[in-house]
């Protein structure tokens, strides 16, 4: 296959070509209540050509190998239009010519497993909430993909890597007459199946949290001192300001971008951000991107002063800035566009019960659900929480909100704690849905967010 694309590509009259080849495997098990709703194993492949030419840059995709001249072709006239109407060349960040062929290393190959353990083991994980009889219904999903991707580069670059990512979670939703409370379970990861085994406890704790919240109290709205865990803080962190630091989110919005130039005192000197795909065993992990850049550990914030930035090879162009290995596709459908890998917090000195001593009285929030962002603006959920009383956690709360904006939190940020943790499954659907976007975040303690609520 190498050979055929490289006879192709030597063919073309481009400043630059490159090929991208996938085929892409999925097992997806879904019940709905105590009913199997889907069952389903599929495989998919195609063919991603992206094209420089005279300064404008263009893509096509194609699933016949017979229409890859024609739609090369195709492209190669794109790209001169493209260039033709553009006041800004593109131009691509040089780059190492990379021969590679990798494979993730995996505990368990779930390839090796079979479609009955896994519907059986999917099956048993959705009983578990109702053993309480309080839960009316349950979302319990088991999903699986393979990508086995091959690209080849006019400058020589020749990669050929898997992907593998398994996850095993879903909803959780107990009722009490109208009222409705719901929890999300999640597991996963990407470094085999058993990520997905001995999960029992996780599908009780988590069922235990969504009964509990029939009887928690609505909060109260209003200006609190709040701790964040890791899976809130985690979503904070990607949303709120990991998408300010995809270049292609503030390229072509001034104010934003100004507000992100790399030198500038964005918060707390105790928060520090990165971006660090090349954590083996994480749902994020990966050693090169689509366009063939090797991936590398991207620091974003250090001590609260902006330091990096997540590129492709035309961003990093156009900002003069280094290459990071952040372009990724959904699959052979797309071409690559900037993407977060494993984004985190990285961890600080304070334990968890020191933090509950320094912030005395207010909240204690867990566990995200749902939100939106807007410029430099959030609004996030929090599935539930605790009212904090002289540094104890007190009474549960429910149905929570939480809003402000992002350089005036990141400022208000005053201890970051040392329990790291990341993410199960990924999720991020900017442009194309990316399964394997991570992130990550210890505890943290912040002043003054606003919380709607009663």
């Amino acid at each position: 296959m190498i050979d055929s694309f490289k006879n192709l590509l030597s063919k073309v009259d481009a400043d630059y070509a490159d090929i991208r080849y996938e085929k892409k495997f999925e097992t997806s098990i879904v019940f709905a209540g105590k009913e199997l709703s889907k069952a389903s194993t599929s495989s998919t492949d195609g063919y991603v050509v992206r094209v420089l030419k005279d300064g404008g840059f263009a893509s096509g995709v194609f699933t016949k190998p017979e229409d890859a001249q024609k739609v090369m072709a195709m492209v190669v006239e794109n790209a001169k239009l493209t260039g033709r109407n553009s006041s800004q060349p593109v131009k691509l960040a040089p780059v190492e010519v990379i021969k590679a062929v990798f494979k993730p290393e995996l505990q368990e190959d779930p390839r090796k497993v079979s479609f009955a353990e896994k519907l059986e083991l999917t099956r048993q994980a959705n009983l578990i909430p109702f053993s309480h009889p309080a839960v009316a219904t349950t979302w319990t999903v088991y999903n699986e993909e393979i990508r086995e991707k091959c690209l080849v580069t006019t400058e020589g670059s020749e990669i050929q890597e898997e992907l593998v990512t398994v996850s095993l979670g879903g909803r959780i939703t107990a009722r009490d007459g109208n009222l409705v409370q719901e929890i999300v379970v999640q597991s996963g990861g990407g470094n085999g199946f058993q990520t997905v085994r001995n999960q029992e406890q996780n599908f009780a704790d988590r069922t235990r949290i969504a009964v509990d919240l029939l009887t928690a109290e609505p909060v109260s709205g209003g200006v609190y001192n709040c701790i964040l865990n890791p899976g809130m803080a985690a979503v904070f962190t990607h949303e709120a300001f990991g998408h300010s630091s995809e270049a292609d989110c503030i390229e072509s919005r001034p104010v934003l971008r100004n507000k992100m130039q790399l030198g500038a005192k964005l918060g707390s000197e105790k928060l520090s951000i990165t971006d660090d795909a090349t954590i083996p065993g994480l749902v994020g992990f990966y050693r090169f991107d689509d366009e063939g850049v090797r991936v590398r550990r991207t620091e974003l914030l250090k001590n609260g002063v902006l330091v990096g930035r997540l590129h492709s090879r035309r961003t990093a162009a156009l900002f003069n800035e280094p290459i990071s290995g952040h372009a990724i596709a959904e699959d052979y459908r797309y071409p690559p566009i900037i993407r977060m890998g494993t984004i985190f917090i990285e961890p600080g000195q304070d334990s968890l019960e020191e933090m509950f001593a320094m912030l005395g009285d207010g909240l204690y929030l867990l566990d995200a659900k749902g939100g939106q962002t807007a410029s430099d603006n959030f609004t996030f959920g929090a599935q539930y929480g605790y009212l904090v009383k002289n540094g104890k956690p007190a009474g549960m709360i429910r149905d929570i909100n939480v809003s402000g904006n992002l350089f005036q939190t990141m400022l208000n940020i005053t201890a970051v704690g040392n329990d790291l943790e990341y993410s199960k499954r990924g999720g991020c659907g900017k442009g194309q849905m990316n399964p394997r976007s991570c992130k990550g975040a210890p505890h943290i303690l912040a002043q003054n967010l606003v919380i709607g609520g009663k």
